[in-house]
């Protein structure tokens, strides 16, 4: 119950706690005006002049195991139908040693980047690897970071028109059933938890329509939410028009995804109307800038969306079309994109792009209790300094983070305990996770 003032910080995105603010029992207590001192007695200090302070950033949209193959040559300078097929190959060699390598690496890159709660979108499952959700959430707990654990899945491969290789499928009773064990593990619908599951079903060039269905009624039954691609080619397009006989917005509301409880990555291809309808249903998109670029699939309609009633959130996407996992970098290339997209500087601001990187992704993920800078929400805080030369001549500390380029949190809290300090994670012996992680790299060239 230590009462922890975090003061005086050099800025701060909120209102009225320009003095800084008070954590208690893992939340935030208390919000401090500029020039004045906490309303009850504190135990402890942080002087936080030097630092910028943000909510912690929250990642809706990554592929951990994917860290093992970036910058890959059999994949580079492909769009996203010859890419993953030149890497599914490659990634149904997955053990779960390296498996959880890729997990530890990802999770630490996204800490130091100030990202407190990240959601990965795991959905291959090879022979031995049936586990992976489980793995996730050890390694989650041990860095003490916040997860949304996606149960991934796909049934349609290429046997029976769909894209992945036989080898990393499974059958859709073995999914249901596990996702249900998962669920019974690991989801806490609690204030403040620090693991929550959702149902992932890869896109709908590897799923059947069964499983969509099957995967909304168990969410429903689980009060669990809902994710997949969705809009991010226009050969998926092309798919589920040859497929399903219609567009894939259509397809969304006829397996019964069309809902609250959905979000989507990526969301490119949607037309006006689509926007209106995915809007009105108040269904979520996962922005990724750095990966929709990578892959040249194009530009998320991000203000349409946001107009028309979605929440939009940020992601940082799989390490091997992005390559990093790196979320105060992600936002810097929402509004790089985003300013390209409309052709107007004042269409992308660097707070609307922050806001997307908190807020949104915390609407995104069903979460009221985390993304924001106020009383009652979940101490979980990102502490950025200006003190590298690219800084130099900022003179706005909050768009100074997204313009001039941040990559590296000074400090990270989450649920009021410190996960970073001084740039580098709380246990974690980053040279040997290096060593380990890159030797398990070369497995998969």
């Amino acid at each position: 119950m230590t009462r922890l003032f975090l003061k005086d910080p050099l800025a701060i995105l909120a209102d009225g706690a320009e003095g800084g603010i008070v954590v208690e029992d893992g939340r935030i207590a208390e919000l401090v005006p500029a020039g004045a001192a906490p309303a009850q007695p504190v135990d402890a200090v942080f002087d936080a002049s030097r630092h910028v302070v943000l909510p912690g950033l929250v990642n809706t949209h990554h592929h951990f195991y994917q860290t093992l193959t970036r910058a890959h040559p059999a994949a580079i300078d492909k769009e996203l139908f010859p890419w993953l097929t030149s890497l599914y190959p490659i990634w149904a060699r997955l053990d779960p040693d390296s498996f959880r390598l890729s997990v530890r690496l990802a999770l630490t890159e996204l800490l130091m980047s100030g990202c407190t709660t990240a959601a990965d979108h795991h959905y291959l499952f090879p022979k031995g690897l049936e586990n992976a959700i489980d793995i996730e959430a050890e390694e989650a707990a041990a860095l003490g970071i916040r997860m949304t654990l996606t149960r991934g899945s796909m049934n349609l491969s290429q046997k029976d028109g769909g894209l992945p290789p036989d080898t990393v499928v499974q059958d859709e009773d073995a999914i249901l059933a596990d996702s249900e064990r998962l669920i019974g593990r690991w989801h806490d619908r609690t204030d403040g938890a620090m693991t929550q599951m959702a149902l992932a079903p890869c896109s709908p060039f590897s799923v059947t329509k069964s499983l969509m269905i099957a995967s909304a009624a168990l969410a429903d039954r689980h009060d669990c939410r809902l994710h997949t691609h969705l809009g991010e080619t226009e050969d998926e397009n092309r798919f589920c028009e040859a497929t399903f006989g219609c567009r894939p917005v259509d397809y969304l509301e006829e397996v019964g995804w069309l809902g609250p409880r959905t979000w989507l990555a990526h969301g490119i291809h949607f037309t006006t109307e689509e926007c209106r309808r995915l809007g009105a249903h108040k269904v979520g998109v996962c922005h990724c800038p750095a990966s929709n670029a990578v892959l040249a699939s194009g530009f998320c309609p991000v203000n349409e969306l946001k107009a028309a009633g979605s929440p939009v959130g940020l992601g940082v996407d799989g390490s091997a079309s992005n390559d990093a996992s790196n979320l105060i970098e992600a936002a810097r290339h929402a509004l790089m994109v985003g300013r390209l997209n409309y052709r107007l500087a004042e269409a992308m601001t660097a707070r609307d792009v922050l806001a997307m990187a908190t807020e949104g992704s915390a609407a995104c993920l069903g979460r009221g209790d985390i993304g924001r800078i106020a009383v009652g929400r979940q101490a979980d805080l990102a502490l950025f300094t200006l003190d590298e030369l690219r800084f130099s001549g900022a003179h706005d500390p909050i768009a100074a983070l997204v313009l001039c380029g941040a990559t590296r949190a000074d400090r990270v809290m989450v649920k009021g305990s410190w996960r970073v300090e001084d740039g580098m994670p709380v246990g974690i012996d980053v040279a040997r996770l290096r060593a380990e992680h890159g030797a398990a790299a070369r497995r998969f060239a």
